[in-house]
């Protein structure tokens, strides 16, 4: 399972791109830069997406995608909420209903799938498992395990109290949302968000109840002030004594190695 992270911030700019990442160049995760980072060689490539929510910065390139890509269809999978504000981007008045044959182009190219919070599916060979989680407009996160049996969760964007949350996933790696340094708790705590020191409390909550710490990867960061909430990440790193990346665009990484057995007896 190899990770490309396309944009990993929640504004944009010259040098910052919203959330998105690719698993294996063709199952895309949030659709903030699909477009912005990826040629039109690889976004040809994306034929899976999964959106966690219905934010602007988690959905704003699906237009341009199937702008991009009308050879093809891309199946776009969410709850029933989100599948029904992203319909609203696409519904023939600022953007073509890329999802109707009567559409201009005469065929579907967007399929919007549902799909139920804890309900498994199988997509393109991964198993993916929707999670409710701490944030508005019912949003989801995504445990996706691989035929190998690599295990990953993303938790969206998400605030805490995430014990539920633990309870039903085992990853090996987990990708999480900190958008505000720590003198910024209680804007995180009003918009469902977490700071370096919330990360913290959650993944000591995670570490009771599943019995060990998975690797971390950080995600959504506030551009303005990451230089501030990356060194208190690495203040957390340090007192828990693991291992905590931040993620940054263009970033391409294979935690397992190709071999998640290894990966999960470090861990045990």
């Amino acid at each position: 399972m190899r990770i490309k992270f396309l944009g990993t911030h929640n504004a944009e700019s010259r040098s910052t791109r919203l959330v998105s990442f690719v698993i294996d160049e063709q199952l895309a995760i949030e659709a903030g830069s699909l477009t912005s980072e990826l040629t039109f060689a690889e976004q040809t490539k994306i034929k899976w997406i999964l959106i966690s929510h219905g934010h602007y910065d988690h959905i704003t390139t699906i237009p341009t995608l199937a702008f991009n890509n009308i050879k093809h269809l891309t199946r776009i999978y969410s709850t029933p909420g989100t599948l029904e504000v992203i319909s609203g981007l696409i519904d023939g008045v600022v953007y073509p209903e890329f999802t109707s044959e009567d559409s201009y182009l005469g065929k579907a190219t967007i399929e919007l799938i549902p799909i139920e919070p804890y309900v498994t599916q199988l997509i393109n060979g991964y198993e993916i498992t929707a999670i409710p989680v701490n944030h508005p407009l019912h949003a989801v996160g995504f445990e996706i395990v691989s035929a190998e049996g690599s295990r990953l969760f993303y938790s969206g964007d998400t605030g805490c109290g995430l014990n539920k949350v633990w309870e039903r996933v085992s990853p090996q790696i987990l990708i999480i949302d900190v958008t505000f340094p720590n003198r910024f708790r209680n804007i995180a705590e009003d918009a469902d968000h977490l700071c370096p020191e919330m990360l913290m409390e959650e993944l000591i909550s995670f570490k009771r109840i599943k019995g060990y710490f998975p690797k971390v990867i950080t995600i959504h960061m506030s551009p303005q002030l990451e230089e501030e909430i990356a060194e208190e990440v690495a203040e957390v790193a340090s007192k828990l004594e693991i291992s905590i990346t931040v993620s940054h665009e263009g970033q391409e990484i294979n935690p397992w190695n190709n071999d998640p057995s290894k990966y999960n007896a470090s861990i045990e």
